[in-house]
């Protein structure tokens, strides 16, 4: 079996969208001056598929949802031309490739989000051709099920706060993120409004339901030092993303001194950004996208690296490029899951772009041992909300 050929497309939503709300997420820009929407870079309004092709006829899904038209242009100019003829079983000789061919400017960010595309489709591929969901080739089950978490609770008023939460707790979940909307340029007023955004969401939950609080990038070490006392009552299971992620340094302040543990990795990539990580005692939980960091090739050795530090992987996002991993990982416990909503920050775009992704069912997931490769396909009769670049 060869790779006969590789197809790229953006799709951008052109369907209904939420409109942003003001301070609904902190996010690295809350550090300028800022007019208008300043989340607005963060917002994914498109996705890349990745479409390969095989000699025999099988095509293999893989899809990226950072600056996906870019993404498509690395893989069309530079990554096609590396792997078509090739067998797609070989799947770490064709990643060295990508990767060592691409390191003059690839290496991390957009590149390796190209290099992830290509290389979840060939893991499709692999699946498809063995008559075996991924999560089989990668070691198989590791737990009945997989625990999610209601990942969405962006900053809002606190009734409608309070109300979001309790739905989830009336759909099962045990577990749930907010998100913070207030970062250092906003002074002390700030910090009391994200207090009452955690202190809300714990009397609706009670305390026997995990909570996790976000910043998304938005503070700074100073400022994480010190709001993080005035969370430590409300028992958070990790602080994601407290400062830029280039800051490892504050990064392992916060998680060897502050008393909750710091997760992140979101916005790392490769083996290398991670032994970083772990070797500084930055993370008490990675968080990687499995469509950011290498794909499937990339996070088994993470994964593995990981499980050495006893630092648990808990992937960013959900999605079913994802659950492969946790299902097959002993060191991933849980999963991240965004409720199917309007299109709003985008990934929740994934539920319009491919159909096949798994439901919770009372905060539990779990993957059919019986359907081969990802389990996806192109949701057809959605793409009239898009607009096509070919």
């Amino acid at each position: 079996m060869k790779i006969k050929s590789v197809r790229t497309r953006v799709l951008q939503w052109t369907g209904k969208t939420v409109p942003p709300a003001q301070n609904f997420c902190t996010n690295p820009s809350d550090a300028l001056f800022e007019r208008g929407d300043n989340m607005g870079s963060f917002r994914f309004h498109e996705w890349l598929v990745c479409e390969i092709e095989t000699d025999d006829g099988i095509v293999g899904l893989g899809n990226a949802a950072l600056a996906p038209q870019i993404a498509k242009q690395i893989i069309d100019l530079y990554l096609t031309s590396l792997i078509v003829g090739e067998d797609p079983f070989d799947n770490e000789y064709l990643w060295q490739k990508m990767y060592r061919r691409t390191m003059a400017w690839g290496r991390k960010g957009i590149g390796m989000v190209a290099i992830s595309a290509v290389d979840i489709a060939l893991w499709d591929i692999m699946g498809k051709a063995s008559a075996k969901p991924v999560f089989k080739l990668l070691g198989g089950r590791t737990k009945e099920c997989i625990p999610v978490y209601a990942s969405k609770l962006y900053s809002q008023p606190l009734d409608q706060l309070s109300e979001e939460a309790q739905s989830y707790l009336d759909q099962g979940f045990n577990m749930m993120k907010m998100r913070f909307g207030w970062g250092p340029k906003d002074g002390p007023e700030g910090v009391t409004r994200n207090i009452e955004l955690v202190r809300t969401l714990r009397e609706v939950v009670g305390d026997e339901v995990d909570i996790m609080v976000e910043a998304y990038m938005g503070w700074n070490l100073d400022y994480a030092k010190r709001i993080i006392p005035k969370l430590q009552p409300f028992n958070p299971r990790w602080l994601e993303e407290p400062v830029i992620p280039d800051d490892i340094a504050g990064y392992a302040e916060l998680n060897n001194n502050s008393g909750i543990p710091i997760s992140g990795g979101e916005h790392e990539f490769t083996l290398f950004g991670f032994k970083q990580l772990l070797d500084a005692g930055a993370v008490s939980v990675i968080q990687y996208d499995n469509n950011r960091v290498g794909g499937f090739t990339a996070a088994q050795k993470i994964n593995a690296l990981a499980e050495a530090y006893q630092v648990p992987v808990i992937p960013h996002a959900g999605q079913m490029h994802n659950y492969h991993l946790t299902m097959s990982n002993l060191n991933c416990p849980i999963s991240e899951f965004f409720p199917v909503h309007d299109v709003e920050i985008g990934n929740e775009l994934f539920y319009y772009v491919f159909k096949g992704d798994s439901t919770p069912v009372d905060g539990m997931i779990d993957l059919d041992d019986d359907k081969p490769g990802l389990g996806l396909e192109i949701a057809e009769d959605n793409l009239k909300d898009f607009t096509i670049i070919e």
